[in-house]
């Protein structure tokens, strides 16, 4: 079952009107709540790509396989659509109808939008923003990509100045017009945010989710752009650049895009992920640096605090949290780590207290982990930065779709990124044809 934004919409108004709990499932759990769902069998997985210098056409690509049971090719690559040039692809979000999906460049800052249901098999380029430093104000490499009703909430890296973590939070219209640049408040200039736990406001950014019912807005923090776009082994052999790297997350009013409270959350706190719960007042992050699993929750007082849970695997090896997802029953919650190239599943049925409960080695390296509402079906994918990914043998790159019984994951296809000639496999996002009816 698949259900389209009219329904959704009514769904949602009946549910409140009658004054019930109103729960919905969804795809990808880190989706934004405004957006349709999909809550049956994905059919498509569109796969944001990087390209690499003597490979295939060396660019860029949105890339699609099939995911429909049953069909011939399931599995396999059924389009590809390149961008022209190597941007840094980085990470891509819907917008709220679920019509179009926006895909960016950390390095080029340039921004593809492409037309997802007019054929979700074959998803084409329906604009490009090459303006979106200009439009920003000095604002570099747009991040996530959240959609609000007729809005896109950008997330940049770094800036035109400095190429430091400084950064903002970017507005635009479906339509692909800049509405307002907000920039992240720092020990300067405190945007009368108040910063607790020895929080030092740095104006960092990455990630940001919303927490509609609360009107809370949060986000997280990185690194810029003389970082990311750095080899990685030279990185962390400078003592400098090591000192580059977000250690706050922010708490904003979500209508009126003011930040309230900034957090201390030290080594570079990467992926927001709210609940999806009626009463789930709180939100878990990973800090990459640190290896730390961060709750950031609602307090009996109404005040939003923020504490760290558990260790993920051995902090001291710097295994390199990255991607997250909660399950849609908020009982688990996946956590890939780079280094070790393993998926670990934690139960977080306690918030306060959570632990794992599972292990898996998925390649040399992953990245990225996307599940289906049921949780039955879990995927993979390889590249982390361009610069950062690892070398040789160990620089794997695929798609590779699991199916959880709930006490093992078993493979079910893979798809060889570089076999194929394809690139650096990045972020991942479903489709559905059934949306669009």
């Amino acid at each position: 079952m698949t259900i389209n934004r009219r329904q959704f919409t009514a769904l949602t108004a009946g549910a409140l009107a009658a004054g019930l709990p109103f729960r919905v499932f969804a795809d990808e759990t880190c989706q934004s709540p405004y957006m349709p769902k999909i809550t049956g069998q994905e059919e498509y997985v569109y796969v944001w790509t990087l390209g690499v210098e003597g490979m295939g056409d060396e660019q860029d690509k949105l890339v699609t396989i099939d995911l429909r049971p049953g069909s011939e090719t399931r599995g396999q690559v059924i389009n590809s659509f390149s961008v022209g040039g190597r941007n840094e692809a980085h990470h891509a979000g819907f917008t709220s109808d679920r019509r179009y999906l926006w895909t960016g460049g950390l390095d080029t800052s340039r921004i593809f939008i492409f037309d997802v249901h007019t054929d979700p098999s074959t998803p084409t380029l329906h604009k490009t923003i090459d303006t979106f430093v200009k439009d920003s104000g000095g604002c570099v490499g747009p991040h996530t990509f959240y959609a609000l009703p007729g809005r896109v909430m950008i997330t940049g890296l770094s800036n035109d100045a400095d190429h430091g973590g400084r950064t903002a939070l970017v507005e635009y219209n479906d339509d692909g017009d800049h509405v307002a640049t907000y920039w992240m408040p720092t020990a300067a200039d405190m945007q009368g945010a108040v910063a607790v736990d020895g929080a030092v406001a740095d104006g960092y950014g990455y990630d940001v989710r919303a927490l509609i019912r609360k009107n809370v807005m949060l986000t997280s923090s990185f690194t810029g752009w003389s970082n990311y776009m750095m080899d990685f082994g030279q990185m962390l052999g400078d003592a400098e650049a090591m000192k580059r790297f977000g250690t706050t997350m922010v708490q904003w009013d979500l209508h009126t895009r003011q930040p309230k409270k900034v957090f201390n959350v030290p080594g570079a706190p990467l992926e927001i992920r709210f609940p999806w719960g009626a009463n789930a007042n709180y939100a878990f992050s990973t800090a990459a640096l640190t290896s730390q699993l961060w709750l950031i929750y609602e307090d009996d007082a109404g005040e939003w605090q923020a504490k760290a849970v558990a260790d993920i695997g051995d902090p001291a090896s710097i295994p390199l949290p990255v991607d997250i997802s909660i399950g849609a029953d908020d009982q688990t919650l996946w956590i890939n780590t780079f280094m070790d190239g393993k998926t670990r599943l934690f139960d977080i049925s306690d918030p306060h207290n959570p632990h794992q409960v599972y292990e898996k080695v998925i390649a040399s390296q992953v990245n990225m982990v996307s599940q289906s509402w049921d949780g039955k079906r879990v995927y993979f994918t390889s590249s982390l930065l361009a610069n950062w990914d690892k070398k040789g043998e160990d620089d794997q790159q695929y798609l590779k779709a699991y199916t959880w019984d709930g006490s093992e994951l078993v493979e079910d296809f893979a798809v060889d990124f570089y076999e194929q000639q394809l690139g650096r496999a990045h972020l991942m996002r479903f489709g559905s044809s059934e949306l669009y009816g």
